[in-house]
């Protein structure tokens, strides 16, 4: 039986290396090579297990059984009105107060021949779960390949219909987590639309804008300080990112969703996925009260999230993704950091 702070790493030739705990499936580290072979750890947390367990408990986890926000923590299925705790304002966010990222997940290794390492990460949500309907069982894959990738892969089955979208919280810092902010990455995104985002509601209005003419557009690299710098008004309402992008193309096949740079160490990341959208999150809520890696203060903007989803509220969206899993229908959902 899996414990919380059980702790488990996956490894390649290249010094890549991923290590998480039994809680939430939590990413504690991935240390990475950069240009020269300095060896950095580029995921935002803490120092020990034991200061992981009672920090943040997003950081890094998986994050379900919908992930994101739902507004009001209120959703319509087959003529059943729910009702999920609102646990964000006046939203329902990433599951509830007792979510995915709170639970033990059942860790064993596996075998595949796709990756150097694997494991399989298993856990059962009973039907009623947090106001959820179906007994939702769910499997999740951490692999690490000698191409330098990560890959989360998501299965998921349900005994009723139920709404589901499942993500990972890791927070990107390329040039290592306790050394300063992300203001001077590149980031450039397959997303020439996005999803705005309303102070009143406090998430998605439902519409898909594009994102020429706003601080949201990286079809071309950008430096991420730019845009949560600027004077957008989407940009004041969050202090930063906090937005649901439409990857272009999307037709459930594997794709990139985006790209992360960091000038200065010469550290890249591709991020691909078969879900229609990623929120990117500069993490403006930090306000250096915590102590993370290196002895550092975790502060406003210390780190990304790049978390491939459907979009925001999607149960109450007909123009959104549909977010209904089945009896019978089983969710699939690939996710890869690539470090290059």
């Amino acid at each position: 039986m899996t414990k919380a702070s059980d702790v488990f790493t996956l490894k390649n030739s290249n010094k890549v290396e991923v290590t998480f705990i039994g809680r939430g499936g939590q990413i504690t580290g991935i240390k990475v090579p950069d240009a020269k072979g300095e060896i950095a750890d580029v995921v935002i947390g803490y120092q020990t297990v034991e200061d992981a367990l009672a920090g943040d408990g997003y950081f890094g986890a998986l994050c379900g059984r919908y992930a994101n926000r739902i507004v009001k923590g209120q959703f319509e299925l087959e003529g059943t009105t729910y009702q999920l705790e609102c646990n964000n304002g006046p939203n329902h966010l990433h599951g509830g107060v007792d979510g995915f990222n709170n639970r033990v997940w059942e860790v064993e290794s596996v075998q595949d021949k796709r990756y150097e390492q694997a494991y399989k990460l298993s856990l059962v949500s009973e039907d009623g779960d947090q106001g959820y309907p179906g007994k939702l069982t769910v499997d999740v894959i951490y692999g690490l390949t000698e191409d330098n990738e990560f890959v989360i892969d998501y299965t998921a089955n349900t005994t009723k219909a139920t709404v589901i979208n499942l993500t990972s919280h890791a927070y990107f810092n390329l040039k290592g987590a306790g050394t300063g902010t992300i203001e001077g990455h590149e980031l450039e995104l397959n997303a020439s639309k996005y999803t705005p985002i309303d102070g009143e509601i406090g998430t998605v209005t439902g519409e898909i804008a594009p994102v020429k003419g706003t601080a949201m557009d990286f079809v071309d690299p950008k430096l991420i300080g730019e845009a949560c710098n600027s004077n957008d008004p989407q940009v004041k309402l969050v202090d930063g990112i906090d937005h649901n992008f439409v990857i272009a193309g999307f037709d459930g096949a594997l794709r990139i969703a985006a790209r992360l740079v960091d000038p200065e160490s010469g550290r890249e990341m591709e991020v691909y996925t078969d879900q229609p959208g990623v929120q990117i999150y500069t993490g403006s809520h930090f306000d250096g009260s915590e102590t993370g890696k290196l002895g550092a203060p975790i502060e406003k903007w210390a780190g990304v999230a790049l978390e491939t989803q459907i979009f925001p509220d999607s149960p109450n969206k007909e123009n959104f993704p549909n977010a209904v899993l089945e009896p019978g229908k089983e969710y699939k959902h690939t996710c890869v950091y690539k470090f290059l």
